[in-house]
């Protein structure tokens, strides 16, 4: 590893933890968006459901069956159809889109009541591994946005003979429990307000409770300036009706923080993903101007991809759930990085 990726690479964990709370981002080819602000997207239309490692695999499947996969991730508290109006895009350009629904959303399911409902970022990955090899995908090019991303950066980190290329929003978010651990200023500890109220069994009931009220909110805080009407909300809530959906997210925020195991069989993942690894596929990141959930400075994480790589500021009030906000400045850094 080059001397000056290495020095980079040691300063990321201390960097990244201030850089959360940062609001100014790099700038390389900034890309103009209009917002969705009208009807909301046609649905996908029927799904397709298979089984794939721990679970049934609930699945959106766009474009010619032969054509060069994009699987495409979601995040909390969002689903599928973050991808609603990029996937069209993608399948029109002659690609095989998949959109799965991530474990704890929509039609997804675990195959056996026994299997512990685990939030862990590698238990996720592996999902999407497995998917891949349910579906006979050898090689796809992975997008994802919030939990999404962070499961395109592992898989392309762990499983890089899996991934040809990546587009992740908000860069490298790569995390570990010691990271986790390390106090941050209190204007970034403010932003993570939810992290802690589902580390307490309050915060746990409440989100069971108040489980729409809290995605609107959470919506609404991240991206500021997105105008969404009630039923583009609604068609995304629903899949927060899934029954593991409460288990599976605050499992997800008390494993960041230590506050809970994971499973023995992601260990040795978690070890190589602790270690900050770089990721060598060709890889576009992309940041919406007015992005107002937690995220990293592009600075920060620019060393962590030595391969091909672009970084790109998607302006016009976008914010946190990029995809949907900015479908066409997505699909083209999926076509242009897939190229």
């Amino acid at each position: 590893m080059p001397d000056d990726i290495d020095q980079d690479r040691r300063r990321f964990f201390g960097a990244a933890a201030i850089a959360v709370a940062a609001t100014q981002f790099g700038l390389i080819g900034p890309a103009q968006a209009q917002q969705t602000t009208g009807e909301p997207a046609a649905s996908f239309g029927p799904l397709k459901q298979i089984e794939a490692g721990v679970l049934s695999v609930g699945y959106a499947e766009l474009g010619p069956a032969d054509g060069p996969p994009v699987i495409l991730l979601h995040g909390w508290p969002y689903d599928i159809h973050t991808y609603a109006d990029v996937a069209p895009l993608l399948a029109a350009k002659g690609h095989r889109v998949i959109v799965p629904y991530l474990r704890g959303y929509g039609t997804t399911r675990f195959l056996s009541d026994d299997t512990m409902r685990n939030g862990q970022q590698s238990a996720i990955a592996a999902d999407i591994v497995a998917l891949m090899n349910a579906l006979g995908i050898e090689k796809a090019t992975i997008g994802g946005c919030d939990w999404g991303a962070r499961t395109a950066n592992i898989l392309a980190a762990l499983w890089p003979e899996r991934c040809k290329a990546m587009v992740s929003v908000s860069g490298y978010l790569i995390g570990n429990q010691q990271a986790g651990k390390l106090p941050l200023p209190p204007k970034a500890e403010l932003q993570w307000w939810y992290q802690y109220y589902f580390a307490t069994d309050r915060g746990r009931a409440g989100y069971e409770k108040y489980t729409r009220d809290f995605a609107r909110l959470i919506w609404q805080l991240a991206s500021p300036q997105w105008n969404f009407d009630d039923a583009t909300f609604e068609r995304s809530a629903a899949a927060f009706d899934n029954p593991d959906h409460v288990a599976i997210v605050v499992h997800n925020y008390r494993w960041r923080l230590g506050l809970a195991a994971g499973e023995q069989q992601y260990d040795t993942f978690e070890e190589r993903l602790a270690q900050a690894p770089v990721i060598g596929v060709p890889t576009i990141t992309l940041e919406g101007d007015a992005n107002g959930a937690p995220h990293p400075d592009a600075s920060v994480y620019a060393a962590m991809f030595p391969a091909r790589y672009a970084h790109r500021v998607v302006t016009g009030g976008i914010g946190h759930n990029l995809p949907q906000e900015a479908p066409q400045a997505f699909a083209d850094a999926v076509v242009e990085v897939d190229a």
